[in-house]
């Protein structure tokens, strides 16, 4: 991945004795993001001795180090000499997620198509025609942020929270959409569910899909919806990955 000529240099944060935010911007954009998981990858690929953990953001990377073994200095050193080397590519899957779009998990479906003057069936085709990024992970463990939503739905935060949702369900506001794991009250509108779980320590993989990875949404009945959550019970993945 080359990097376009005359881009600001990142920012460097202390948040706390070890760790380091390395802020590339103050937009959630493909264009930040790139660097962000291109540097996450050429950390990763170089992994000086002392570097603990590598947290990718919408805008930031946080690196966690030992600094008894990679002082701060030597630490942004580095990080400078990676974002002046050559971008090596980074392959990633694109995932298609079964959701379900029924009145019964898409509370907030009607209240959005009428808010933006669309059919409920066109909102669904909107969402669900979209190619989205997942940009990070955040907030409560495997919640799942997705950039790409399309603006024709967009709509702002509620004013007030709703009581807590069903995990699972897919949510959005202010231009973005998420995939939830537990049960919590929120701020979003509500879509509809996926049978799949973003998050389990069932699994091999906890985490099935990486940040950087896109996802597109497959709007599914509610009898697949049912037979599929019986398959993901039995610790199956129904998700289907392919290269993006």
């Amino acid at each position: 991945m080359q990097l376009p000529p005359a881009l600001p240099p990142p920012r460097f944060l202390d948040a706390g004795e070890a760790a380091l935010v390395v802020e590339f911007g103050d937009t959630i954009e493909p264009a930040i993001h790139d660097r962000v998981m291109a540097l996450d990858a050429a950390l990763a690929a170089a992994a000086p001795p002392g570097l603990v953990e590598l947290v990718p953001t919408y805008r930031s990377l946080m690196v966690h180090y030992d600094p008894l073994r990679l002082p701060r200095g030597e630490l942004v050193a580095a990080i400078l000499a990676l974002e002046t080397a050559p971008k090596r590519s980074v392959a990633h899957n694109l995932w298609t997620i079964p959701m379900c779009y029924d009145p019964e998990f898409g509370e907030d479906l009607g209240f959005i198509a009428k808010t933006v003057g669309l059919t409920e069936a066109r909102v669904v085709a909107l969402h669900s025609g979209a190619t989205y990024r997942i940009y990070m992970y955040g907030f409560a463990p495997g919640f799942c942020y997705l950039g790409g939503h399309p603006p024709e739905i967009t709509l702002p935060r509620r004013q007030a929270p709703r009581p807590p949702t069903p995990p699972n369900v897919v949510m959005t506001a202010a231009g973005m959409s998420i995939i939830t794991t537990i049960s919590m009250p929120t701020g979003w509108w509500l879509l509809g569910r996926t049978p799949e779980r973003m998050f389990s320590t069932a699994r091999d993989r906890s985490f099935f899909a990486e940040v950087g990875d896109s996802v597109r949404f497959e709007a599914i009945d509610r009898a697949s919806f049912d037979a599929l959550e019986a398959r993901v019970a039995r610790g199956e993945l129904i998700a289907r990955a392919a290269p993006a």
